[in-house]
């Protein structure tokens, strides 16, 4: 008999190529969806399709030609590998299936795919432990989008954030254990930063400062952005036991000004120029090897660093495939469908 539920893992999406013309592809699908750069649709369009993409694709493609290996794109080899290990993790009892919000496989190929093998029920579990409406809603928003014309209509459940999750931190706790904290001078918590605009849209009536988002967890900001990284790396300082004064919450990857503060690059600046010389950079949002992590952090901001005076920047590998991230993930999604 045929699995009749479908663990739906949802990540961003990677070109198919490290080529201008998939990259440029790529980008066209992410930047033009409208929970990633809002506005009118025609400013969106002129902006996306004859200002950023045309002048973006030939830079993003020399870097993710950088981050490109024999096998292919990490996010996309990293995901392939964490499909397989948590189908043999919860058995012929489930279906597991990555996909990706923009290229390949997509969201709409993978569910007509499970529809068709006779699933009833679906777990959509993105990849992102902090909520976002350009991540997790974009991606719920598409599958509910896809769904909802389908004449056989599963049903739908999906994990919307896990930042505080016992076994996200359990499993982020293991992944961090091989760094020795103590032997670096500073520890930087860097998530990806997003538009001001969407972090202020979180709150009704009131903004960051008012709900105390880099300070608490409470009911106006439980999907706020900005609240939730701060929140996520509080509990990882306490999971490490890591002193407070030798750590920070930074944003990185801004396309303007106008996006989350501190900006990670300036950051590693500041701490450059007050004598920091070992510095560890952790990247929670991000749940496996990327562009952002393995180029950005790992490549260009170590260069950064290294020509201000530092002598060691080392990035904590992300969750990517690893046995705790898999059991967790387990953990979680069996919360929303009984074991079969």
């Amino acid at each position: 008999m045929a699995p009749k539920t479908a663990i739906l893992l949802l990540n961003i999406g990677t070109p198919d190529a490290p080529t201008v013309p998939a990259v440029r592809k790529y980008l066209s699908e992410f930047l033009n969806d409208k929970r990633v750069i809002g506005g009118p649709w025609l400013f969106r369009k002129i902006l996306v399709n004859l200002i950023i993409v045309p002048f973006r694709a030939p830079k993003s493609t020399r870097l993710y030609r950088k981050l490109w290996t024999d096998k292919g794109s990490p996010l996309l080899v990293n995901g392939m590998l964490l499909e397989e290990k948590l189908q043999r993790k919860l058995g012929d009892g489930y279906m597991v299936r990555l996909a990706m919000n923009y290229g390949k496989p997509s969201v709409d190929k993978v569910l007509r795919e499970l529809i068709s093998a006779g699933v009833e029920r679906v777990v959509a579990f993105p990849l992102y432990p902090q909520y976002a409406s350009s991540t997790t809603g974009s991606s719920i928003a598409k599958v509910m989008k896809i769904i909802s014309v389908l004449k056989h209509m599963p049903a739908v459940s999906t994990v919307l954030q896990y930042f505080d999750d016992a076994r996200y931190l359990k499993a982020m706790k293991a992944r961090l254990s091989v760094y020795d904290t103590a032997s670096y001078d500073h520890i930087l918590f860097s998530f990806h930063g997003l538009p001001l605009s969407q972090v202020v849209a979180a709150h009704v009536g009131r903004d960051c400062e008012q709900h105390h988002c880099t300070n608490e967890i409470n009911d106006g900001n439980r999907f706020c952005y900005q609240a939730a990284c701060y929140a996520t790396a509080r509990n990882l300082i306490r999971e490490l036991h890591l002193e407070t004064g030798k750590t920070t919450v930074c944003f990185q990857s801004r396309l303007t000004r106008n996006w989350l503060k501190p900006f990670t690059d300036q950051t590693i600046r500041e701490l450059a120029s007050n004598g920091c010389r070992r510095l560890l950079v952790i990247c929670p949002s991000f749940t496996s090897d990327c562009l952002e992590t393995t180029v950005e952090i790992g490549h260009e901001y170590r260069e950064l660093f290294l020509s201000l005076g530092g002598n060691r920047l080392d990035l904590a590998e992300s969750l990517n495939d690893s046995e705790e991230w898999v059991e967790a993930i387990r953990g979680m999604v069996i919360m929303n469908v009984p074991l079969q």
